[in-house]
């Protein structure tokens, strides 16, 4: 997927618990998997948000 693009979030179940506009696209997301915020500069070379997705981007599901 692309910066910008909705995505959903998946637990451990497979089950969705929030959709999202993500901060990345899915090669960098990749990435950056298990790391925490702080390294994304430097996993990446630059920073454009300290998050995949911003909380104000994101509508999370009722459990």
């Amino acid at each position: 997927f692309k910066r910008g693009e909705l995505v959903s979030c998946i637990d451990t179940h497979g089950i969705e618990v929030a959709r999202g506009l993500t901060n990345y696209n899915s090669e960098e997301i990749a990435k950056l998997k298990g790391q925490p915020s702080s390294r994304i500069a430097e996993i990446l070379g630059y920073i454009d948000q300290p998050e995949l997705i911003n909380r104000d981007n994101m509508v999370v599901q009722a459990g």
